[in-house]
């Protein structure tokens, strides 16, 4: 399928998983969907919990980190006995201690940043029973939280936002179960793996060559990793390998899981607001960025590598295609790309590494926004919530009265939360990077000397603050250093913000509604959404033009030319 007849494909069937998939999951998170109540109430029953029992801010919190903590113990200690368990037709030993705790708190976060390759160092009991599992149920916490926000803004004089393990199951057994069950069908029909048989063992008489494949579960852990974006695939290659991104249509199917339903929750903002023009103001933001990002990293792919073209090697038909499957192509390549780094996805169909400086600076790039163009599962959307309320209150400091945001006052407590939510990942990210590239374990890690090197450990120190899981694979992560410096990366880029975002959404239940005035900032127009962009870009710019610098827009500079 060409580049731009993919792009309209996309523009429609997102369109429709807006309108459609956006209304249907208010229902859900109203209650108003009850169609599987018979498996329902037992869970509740089990937790001692229900619908009837809302949670303030602080407790729904305490319910988040408590849930985190058990299910990253528990990842754990799969991975590290999952020699004594069923399900491992390869004989596989249990993981080591570090690359285990990495691991667990990468799908626990929804990061799914894999330091090994999944088809020689996971069982399919690990595969299914941990990474799978999580993938489900991590996903289900980001948009938990996103909606604990949505209601703050939603409600009045309320001193509770919902039940965190409520809209954990509701949102797993309503959208997720079935959405990814119906794509994991579409997927393996067209041949994506799905079996426990073990790996298949080929014998070429005519060689005497033995080649051994490896085999299991891909294409239903691809459809849930990808509508959870979560990017953990199966196969060390991701969705660059046959057997999980087989043809071109998968590879499509992949993007449009990877973005329904971080755009539909614009919708569903909107409409559990009261105002669908004010989801549709969020997901302008949103689109306007991501069209340029995937613009100017397409056309920078599109150019020949420097690498190749010093060797000699020109051709002037084909932009770079290192690093990439022919059957994709450099464009569409880059489309993947970016949906997956401008998300907390993080799966990939190409080689990050490979890609062009200014093409790995579109990639870098994305993440550093914050990746809400729109974002992981939940964390776009109460990302960009965030940047709303601080847009929201430079507009009201340039008009001369008090912020206000959905009729909710947006005073000193609610500002300097979002500001914090907004700076923890720059800071842990750029802190991080710092220590990365000071120590003699962190320099040992990049494959690459100069500034490509130092953009593999900020590549990889970025994508597990943002949660996001791709690499620049350059970088030899499975090293003690970067196993727990990713782990602390990542818990404190998933929970670091989730907090005051909770907190930010108890404030502003508990206030009243002001009625709109003739002085009233309007925030579902073109101002707003113009300033929405310039404060996400202005965050970004200027807490990572220092670092980007002497990374990827040194080494293009290197090549004599910018662009």
């Amino acid at each position: 399928m060409g580049f731009f007849l993919t792009i309209v494909v996309l523009v429609v069937v997102l369109g429709l998983a807006w309108r459609f998939l956006g209304s249907y999951m208010a229902a859900v998170f109203d209650g108003r969907v009850q169609f599987l109540g018979w498996i329902e109430r037992p869970v509740y029953w089990a937790l001692g919990t229900g619908p009837d029992h809302e949670q303030t801010w602080k407790r729904y919190a305490v319910s988040l980190v408590v849930y985190s903590t058990v299910a990253l113990g528990v990842t754990y200690l799969i991975m590290r006995i999952q020699g004594h368990l069923p399900l491992d037709p390869q004989h596989l030993g249990g993981v080591s201690p570090a690359l285990s705790f990495n691991t667990a708190v990468s799908f626990v976060t929804n990061t799914n940043w894999q330091n090994y390759g999944g088809e020689t160092t996971m069982s399919y009991f690990s595969q299914i029973g941990a990474l799978t599992v999580q993938q489900f149920v991590s996903c289900a916490v980001g948009v938990s939280v996103a909606i604990a926000l949505v209601r703050g803004f939603a409600r009045r004089n309320s001193a509770t936002i919902g039940n965190f393990w409520v809209d954990v199951t509701r949102f797993t057994l309503y959208v997720l179960v079935p959405v990814s069950f119906v794509a994991g069908i579409v997927l393996v029909s067209q041949g994506a793996v799905q079996t426990l048989a073990g790996p298949a063992s080929i014998h070429d008489v005519l060689n005497g060559v033995t080649q051994t494949i490896a085999r299991g579960p891909a294409g239903f852990m691809g459809s849930i990793m990808q509508l959870g974006t979560n990017g953990g695939g199966f196969f060390n290659a991701d969705l660059a390998h046959p057997l999980e991104n087989p043809t071109g249509l998968t590879n499509l199917i992949y993007i449009v899981l990877t973005l329904s339903i971080p755009v539909a929750l614009t919708y569903t903002f909107g409409k559990m607001v009261g105002s669908v023009r004010q989801g549709a103001a969020l997901l302008a933001a949103m689109t306007i960025i991501f069209g340029v990002w995937v613009g100017f990293t397409s056309y920078a792919e599109h150019q020949p590598n420097p690498a190749v073209a010093a060797a000699g090697v020109v051709n002037t038909h084909v932009g770079n295609t290192e690093g990439k499957e022919v059957r994709f192509g450099d464009t569409s390549s880059a489309l993947f790309n970016v949906s997956m780094t401008q998300t907390s996805d993080g799966a990939v169909n190409s080689a990050s590494d490979s890609y062009n400086p200014m093409g790995g600076f579109g990639l870098l790039t994305g993440m550093m926004l914050g990746e809400v163009t729109p974002g992981g599962t939940g964390s776009g959307l109460y990302t960009i919530l965030v940047y709303a309320i601080i847009a929201v209150f430079i507009g009201g400091l340039m008009i001369g009265r008090t912020p206000e945001y959905l009729g909710k006052k947006i005073q000193a407590r609610e500002v300097k939360l979002a500001g914090l939510a907004a700076l923890v990942m720059p800071i842990v990210v750029l802190v991080l990077t710092s220590i990365a590239v000071s120590v003699s374990a962190g320099r040992a890690g990049p494959l690459n000397a100069g500034p490509h090197g130092f953009s593999e450990i900020l590549y990889a120190i970025t994508s597990q603050g943002n949660n996001n899981g791709s690499a620049f694979a350059g970088l030899t992560g499975n090293t003690n250093f970067y196993n727990i410096v990713g782990a602390i990366d990542m818990l404190l880029g998933r929970f670091g913000i989730m907090i005051p975002v909770l907190a930010l959404g108890g404030a502003l239940a508990a206030k009243n509604v002001v009625p709109p005035s003739a002085g009233t900032f309007r925030t579902d127009n073109g101002m707003f959404v113009g300033l929405t962009i310039g404060v996400i870009l202005i965050i970004g710019g200027l807490t990572f033009f220092p670092a980007v610098s002497l990374g990827p827009i040194v080494e293009q500079l290197s090549h004599g030319k910018f662009f």
